[in-house]
């Protein structure tokens, strides 16, 4: 079943994608984050800059108004420390009361990596001193002890990377096992909708998560075999009910034509009468051969009419319908012209000969049925490396190019005509597309190179029995 692993692999791809969506999110709203921290994101930094910009004049230390407006807009304050004395020579205006101003070594060390009275604090190296920046507390988090092993933080990516592949692993796994149960209730459910197109009957278990698609699809089967039964019953009885009334008006219209040919014999009746048992005996002679293709027709439909298959020449198959035609043709109404290649001796297909003459017996007919004041008729087997093609074409009336698709694409070539007198069923049509796809083949309908009708048939060839002729190109044996 080749849907279930597509189906995991979807599963899979979804996990992976979310997962890659996830990290980029995360990366992102990491980038965000850090963006919006405070313009003074870099309390060093500003520490060593205001260090600089402090200095000695006679009245003392001074640092400029615009530092000093800063510290106070920033709420930060500020002391300088003397290198010698390590007593606060100078400080904001700001400076809380509990803020000392006199510093040991120790002092300095602690606040240089910790806090003042929990201010967090920041050192920067003047010419003469130390100055200290004192922040407002819960405005910035120092790590007073930061000591790192130096093989972690060498192996650091590698870590990161092991830890990040383990985590995948382990998102994937859980995922698994989650959806575990639903991948097992896909398969049966998707096996039975596979089967149910190929028209089998399907039983799935009412049970675990998607229960109750399998009922509906249970339902549906019973639902579908239950149609097939009755259609099936109602092809057998409409096969049948054809078959029997074939069989039932075959002895009457026997007797009728029967008396119409004696009617039509006897020199005893006027021409008049003569004329009307002639009619009667054209009309049931259409009539027995209406029966004949409407019980072909059916046969061939539900597959009833055995093929007796063997290997023939197409070539001498037609050759026998065209020269059987040639000598009915009397009155010359309807000549045949034989176009097949005279190169090509022999074109074998595997075939049941008595069908394969019914299907061309009914193409030439056709074009004399449909051309009443006569035409010519032009007959050809060609072939080619796999296939052969069997054509009868006219130079008569022909057909509209609606026509020709409506016969391409129609499924049964019934026509109405508003002539009622002369109704054309179409199973001659019908019984060559029927004849052709029992022996794999198709049926063309198109316009003939002559003005006229065309239609061709293709076969398939028996490919071991040809070479290929090097003067003419052409397949022959």
């Amino acid at each position: 079943m080749k849907s279930v692993p597509k189906l995991i692999q979807r599963f899979v791809g979804i996990l992976l994608l979310s997962s890659f969506l996830l990290l980029i999110a995360n990366l992102v709203i990491l980038a965000v984050i850090v963006s919006n921290q405070k313009p003074n994101g870099s309390p060093w930094i500003t520490a060593s800059e205001f260090a600089e910009s402090i200095v000695q004049t006679d009245q003392g230390y001074t640092m400029p108004n615009d530092i000093v407006e800063q510290l106070r807009s920033n709420h930060i304050w500020a002391v300088y420390i003397d290198n010698e004395t390590g007593e606060c020579v100078w400080h904001s205006d700001n400076l809380p009361n509990t803020i000392p101003l006199n510093y040991s070594i120790s002092d300095i060390a602690n606040l240089t990596r910790g806090y003042i009275d929990g201010y967090p604090t920041f050192t920067g190296e003047g010419k003469n001193g130390l100055i200290v920046l004192g922040y407002p507390k819960e405005s910035f988090w120092k790590h007073m002890w930061p000591s790192w092993d130096y093989k972690f933080i060498a192996n650091l990516p590698k870590t990161f990377l092991i830890t990040l592949a383990v985590n995948v692993f382990l998102m994937f796994i859980i995922y698994m096992i989650v959806n575990a149960k639903l991948l097992k209730s896909v398969k049966p459910i998707a096996d039975g909708i596979q089967s149910l197109g190929n028209g089998k009957a399907v039983t799935l278990k009412e049970k675990g998560i998607l229960s109750e698609i399998s009922a509906n699809i249970n339902q549906t089967s019973e639902i579908l075999q239950s149609q097939s039964s009755q259609l099936k019953k109602k092809e057998t009885a409409r096969a049948n009910w054809i078959a029997g009334i074939s069989h039932d008006i075959r002895t009457p219209l026997s007797t009728v034509m029967g008396y119409a040919g004696q009617l039509e014999d006897d020199i005893d009746l006027s021409d008049n009468e003569r004329n009307k048992a002639t009619a009667i005996r054209k009309q049931s002679e259409r009539m027995r051969n209406l029966i004949n293709d409407l019980n072909l027709a059916s046969k061939l439909e539900y597959n009833m009419q055995p093929l007796m298959e063997k290997r023939e020449n197409a070539i001498a198959i037609v050759r026998q319908v065209v020269v059987d035609f040639i000598n009915t043709d009397l009155d010359n109404k309807h000549p045949i012209e034989w176009e097949t290649d005279e190169s090509i001796s022999a074109c074998f297909i595997y075939a049941d000969k008595d069908l394969i003459k019914r299907a061309v017996s009914n193409l030439i007919q056709n074009c004399i049925n449909h051309n009443e004041n006569g035409c010519s008729i032009y007959v050809s087997v060609q072939c080619d490396e796999q296939n052969c093609i069997i054509s009868v074409e006219d130079n008569g009336i022909g057909a509209s190019h609606e026509q020709i698709e409506k016969l391409n694409h129609s499924p049964h070539y019934m026509v109405c005509d508003t002539n009622t007198t002369d109704q054309r069923h179409g199973l001659g049509l019908l019984i060559v597309k029927q004849v052709a796809a029992s022996h794999h083949g198709t049926v063309t309908i198109e316009h003939s190179s002559h003005g006229g009708f065309a239609v061709r048939i293709t076969l398939p060839l028996l490919q071991d029995v040809y070479h290929s002729d090097s003067k003419n190109g052409s397949i022959c044996q």
